[in-house]
């Protein structure tokens, strides 16, 4: 029953999204697009450039898609840390030029 797999299908579910962040941040390049940070891959966000054409946000429940989804999504942001991203929501940072 469900009930006897409850904790071995939450644990999937956790490593599977982890791994599926773990490619998107490889895809988008491995580093914060602003400052350069490469630490810690739990320190990375996926920003929407333009919010108009999101369709799903890449947090913990939108990393349960599938890679093509993910990554279909992921093209339309730009990866940056969580201090920086912060910063952009904040109006202190501003994204590159080029993205």
């Amino acid at each position: 029953t469900y009930a006897d797999r409850a904790e071995y299908l939450k644990k999937a579910v956790s490593k599977r999204r982890k791994r599926i962040k773990e490619m998107l941040i490889e895809y988008k390049g491995g580093k914060c697009s602003i400052c350069g940070y490469k630490k810690y891959s739990g320190a990375f966000d996926l920003h929407h450039v333009d919010d108009s054409t999101k369709e799903f946000g890449l947090g913990a429940k939108g990393l349960t898609r599938s890679w093509e989804k993910s990554k279909k999504e992921a093209d339309k942001c730009v990866l940056v840390c969580a201090t920086c991203h912060r910063e952009i929501h904040g109006g202190i940072t501003q994204l590159p030029k080029a993205t």
